[in-house]
């Protein structure tokens, strides 16, 4: 079956997971993504870790797409882009502004050239920021973004703010952010001939995601602290070692509480609490308390029994997953959700669609594989 971005032609300078990951959910609908990489390759292929002797960051970011050489320094390189341009629909790209105006890519110089052009530009800080911020990173960025001031939660009060989930996540809520304002210009597009420029700022894209609790220190509800309480809603929830592995539990309610005891088979300890201390009683010297009796009874557990019979009770316990455990997961497997290519599995995306199924056709392109169409 076709994709349903089939005819598309998307051009992508981009040389970080950012404007990689926005490539790759237009390639991955059908987009025909053309990634143009300097002399001895983007940046990404020596990210670790590396398996085989390839980049997974850059085996996951580029499917589905084409890898053409040019050096944009290079007059003929750069007239080379140029005709690439004449033809595509839109360009990624996520360098900052001073090397994008080197190479004649900036937003004026685009529009000019080419006019029907969906121009995406994604930087830390959006077009016009002091060019010092320009060098920022994902850590950086979710820092002032306001994500890592409380995530992950139940950080020890006298360590640093950790980036959490995962080293990509603001590229990644970048890059999805990216591709639907390219998807709704592209539909412009369609309708009037005609491009626009897209400035994506990643710590804007961070800021638009914060919770109900930074929200609530904004609006001066609650003061801002280095108490990290407020993060974890003063219970006992947190990740607990089991026999193979962790599973995480969040508890705030008496329902919680009694699913929790019968699962735990009413022990004497959990008779000493009372019935809605999580609701009206939840004081540390009881939630310490808690924590030291369930470690002592999850450690003899395992995470999957134990989480299954949990959620059953009505009780929020979910397992701590490993990248081991996710394609043996069997609700994952019954989705589809990890495709075999070459005799390694990819995870594709989480959505079915029934007319243009979303499939992994090519793995990550070799440096240069498609020079001669260019």
């Amino acid at each position: 079956m076709s994709g349903a971005l089939d005819g598309l032609v998307i051009v992508e300078t981009a040389e970080r997971p950012c404007g990689e990951y926005c490539g790759k959910l237009l390639a991955d609908f059908g987009a025909e993504v053309i990634k143009i990489e300097r002399p001895g390759g983007a940046p990404t292929r020596r990210m670790n870790p590396i398996v085989v002797g390839t980049s997974a960051v850059f085996g996951f970011f580029n499917t589905n797409k084409k890898s053409v050489v040019l050096d944009l320094a290079n007059a003929a390189d750069r007239a080379t882009l140029d005709r690439l341009l004449a033809r595509a629909n839109a360009l990624i790209d996520d360098h900052d502004e001073a090397w994008a105006a080197a190479r004649n890519i900036g937003q004026a110089e685009v529009a000019a050239a080419h006019p029907h052009l969906v121009h995406c530009a994604i930087t830390p800080f959006g077009q016009g920021a002091p060019a010092e911020w320009q060098s920022a990173r994902p850590l950086n960025v979710i820092n002032a973004g306001g994500w890592a001031y409380h995530s992950p939660s139940e950080t020890p009060p006298d360590k640093p703010p950790l980036k959490g989930a995962g080293r990509f996540l603001p590229d990644y809520e970048s890059g999805i952010d990216a591709a639907l304002a390219v998807l709704s210009s592209l539909h412009r597009q369609r309708r009037t001939g005609a491009g626009q420029f897209v400035a994506i700022s990643e710590v804007q894209v961070q800021v638009n995601r914060i919770d109900c609790v930074l929200d609530r220190m904004l609006a001066g509800e609650v003061d801002p602290s280095a108490e990290r309480s407020a993060y974890d809603m003063g219970g006992p929830g947190t990740s607990f070692a089991c026999k193979d592995g962790h599973v995480f539990l969040f508890m705030t309610t008496k329902v919680h509480w009694q699913g929790l005891c019968a699962l735990m088979g009413d022990p004497a300890w959990a008779r000493e609490l009372p019935e809605d201390w999580l609701e009206f009683h939840c004081t540390p010297d009881r939630v310490g308390e808690f924590r030291r009796h369930f470690s002592e009874w999850a450690r003899d557990q395992r995470k999957m029994p134990i989480t299954e019979a949990a959620q059953k009770a009505g009780v929020a316990m979910v397992p701590v997953n490993t990248a081991a455990d996710l394609p043996h997961n069997e609700q994952l497997a019954h989705r589809g959700f990890f495709q075999d290519m070459g005799g390694r599995l990819y995870p594709t995306v989480p959505y079915k669609m029934s007319a243009t199924p979303v499939e992994l056709r090519t793995p990550a392109p070799s440096l240069g594989e498609h020079d001669a169409s260019a």
